[in-house]
């Protein structure tokens, strides 16, 4: 249950399927506040072996002896949310049908991690470190049929600009100002009634989710970063935004074979020439590149 400001209680139901999901219900959590019914994707079967996984929101919700719902398919759970005054939404990855969105009386609510209705889709925290954004943000909208569309509550703003961060720390702030920003959007709208705007949609830009191949990195702008500093300073952005997944790569040659290397940790300096600090080498674990360098004989 969630207690508003008014006293009044309303049942409501989270859905979501990643780590930022994760994130934000921790956050709900620290203010006192949990779903009665989390929703999420069914287990998958991940690792060498694939293994059946359960999810971070399963393992959330058994943790916190909540109801964890997993279906492949809305439409089989729509009576056990029937009696859901709210939906809550963090990074689900599903187009969530109509017919179950009419279901709450309050509607669904939904945290993105970008100022809409730019950056729409799968990859709002990577495509504004990617394209080297001043700023980005966290937007609370209320959920339609389409992807990210909704009109929006509010929108808070991040700056990046002398900040530069990696995917992860923008993932972990955006988390944190999400599940705050959730909350207070909750209680204005029910009880203040709150309304949200209407998205200029003429201005809608979209993401997809990021393939393994886009992390590959030319071998000579890591050796040689200052030769090219346009490539370097996409480099460097590249190795923020998409570690850990899908990674950034290399193929550096030696004497006996071409290896494949990770690129785990960069950074620009105060002249944003591209400093490498840590890779993995295939078949070894991370190191300081400054190891790899000595330790291998790289024929350029």
């Amino acid at each position: 249950m969630f207690k508003l400001s008014n006293n009044e209680t309303i049942k409501t139901a989270y859905f979501g399927s990643s780590d930022f999901s994760v994130m934000v219900l921790e956050e709900l959590k620290k203010k006192e506040f949990l779903p009665d019914i989390l929703v999420s994707t069914p287990d998958t079967a991940s690792g060498r072996g694939l293994k059946i996984t359960p999810s971070a929101i399963k393992d959330f919700g058994v943790s916190n002896d909540i109801i964890v719902l997993q279906p492949s398919n809305l439409k089989g759970v729509e009576e056990r949310l029937k009696e859901i005054d709210l939906f809550l939404v963090a990074s689900y990855g599903k187009i969530i049908p109509k017919k179950i969105l009419d279901l709450p009386k309050f509607g669904t609510l939904n945290i993105h991690p970008s100022l809409l209705p730019k950056y729409r889709g799968a990859s709002p925290l990577q495509s504004a470190i990617l394209n080297g954004d001043a700023q980005t943000g966290v937007s609370i909208m209320l959920v339609d049929e389409k992807m990210d569309h909704g009109p929006v509550f509010v929108q808070e703003k991040i700056q990046l600009e002398n900040w530069n961060p990696s995917f992860l720390e923008l993932r972990e702030k955006s988390a944190k100002i999400g599940a705050r920003l959730l909350l207070e959007t909750i209680n204005k709208m029910i009880v203040a009634n709150l309304m949200p705007e209407e998205q200029d949609h003429s201005k809608a830009s979209f993401t997809e989710k990021i393939d393994k191949k886009e992390g590959f990195i030319e071998s000579e702008v890591l050796l040689f970063p200052k030769q090219d500093l346009e490539q370097a300073i996409i480099a460097e952005r590249k190795i923020r935004a998409l570690n850990p997944n899908p990674g950034t790569f290399s193929f550096f040659k030696t004497r006996e074979k071409e290896i494949r290397v990770k690129i785990t940790k960069a950074k620009a300096d105060q002249d944003k020439i591209l400093i490498v600090e840590k890779v993995v080498p295939e078949g070894k674990k991370e190191m300081s590149w400054a190891d790899f360098l000595r330790g291998t004989k790289i024929h350029v």
